[in-house]
């Protein structure tokens, strides 16, 4: 496994990758954040479907003591050549790297949909509509962790700007993680889980977990301890406790060594629907991590359910 000094990554991975012929081959920019002091965390991710001819784009805030506020659209025009800004009705953004593997910035303007039960998106998704918009920094925090034999890197980061919802403006100086992926992705022919965070000491963090046929069958990740390198596992397991909706209550996660008890505290979902009709829960959440010697942090984690 590779670690942070013989990462794989090269600064020209950071731009868009000629598509596949395949029908679920698309390419994907993940980027979140959660900032605990002022009680606020979202995500936003580009997928370019080149396969369906089309893009999706999501983009939320979440609280423990707020609506669910989220843009989901599933109908937007693929953007030109190498540009990654995306126009459609009602939303605009753009994701620029300012200095590959160091530096990202992403615009949002856009009406969201608030929703007081996240599970509501599941549904027609109706809901009070806002304006929402994001100013926002991801600046590298550490090392690059390349998967081994996948077409995918994570970023641990630091996160800051500005995220405006109606009236109010949230000021972010917090943490996240930002992804990179291109290939086959078919969102309903198998589960997985996906989380990354940081503990209060410093300690990064990540691990994704697929199941086929209710078996893991790939798990890999990385713990960079605090002004360390950034250092693949090559082993990462998980289980979970599910709610009302499929929503996890609970979870337990194993990075190497690192074992996380996992407290869900606020989702965002998003429902997924192939061209033949099957669908796709995915509950992402920001979460707080515990880990089994008493230490505590923050992060993202996301649980993609075929029905």
């Amino acid at each position: 496994m590779p670690d942070a000094e013989q990462s794989t990554v090269s600064p020209a991975d950071e731009r868009r990758h000629e598509p596949g012929p395949e029908e679920f081959w698309s390419e994907s920019y993940y980027l979140d954040f959660f900032d605990p002091a002022i009680g606020v965390a979202g995500y936003v991710r580009l997928g370019l479907c080149h396969g369906l001819g089309k893009a999706w784009y999501w983009a939320c805030l979440v609280g423990p003591d707020r609506p669910l506020v989220t843009v989901i659209d599933h109908e937007v025009p693929l953007p030109a050549g190498r540009s990654l800004e995306i126009r459609t009705e009602g939303l605009w953004a753009d994701y620029t790297v300012e200095t590959p593997l160091d530096h990202v910035t992403v615009g949002v303007e856009a009406f969201a949909v608030a929703v007081d039960d996240p599970a509501e998106v599941y549904g027609d998704l109706r809901g009070d509509r806002v304006p929402f918009g994001m100013d926002l920094e991801w600046e590298t925090d550490g090392g690059t962790y390349p998967y081994p034999g996948v077409s995918r890197y994570e970023v641990p980061c630091r996160v800051h700007g500005e995220v405006l919802v109606g009236t109010e403006v949230l000021t972010i100086d917090g943490w996240g993680q930002r992804d990179h992926s291109w290939g086959v992705r078919d969102w309903w022919a198998m589960s997985w889980s996906w989380m990354a965070g940081r503990l209060d000491d410093g300690t990064r963090f990540h691990g994704t977990a697929v199941d086929i046929g209710g078996d893991p069958v790939y798990g890999t990740g990385y713990v960079q301890e605090p002004g360390g390198l950034l250092v693949g596992t090559g082993r990462a397991e998980r289980s979970e406790t599910l709610g009302p909706e499929g929503l996890p209550v609970s979870g337990l996660w194993r990075v190497g060594d690192l074992e996380l008890r996992v407290e869900p505290i606020a989702f965002s979902p998003v429902l997924l629907t192939a061209p033949d009709g099957r669908t796709s829960r995915f509950p992402r959440a920001w979460a707080r991590f515990i880990a089994s010697d008493g230490r505590s942090g923050d992060g993202w984690i996301e649980w993609n359910q075929p029905a």
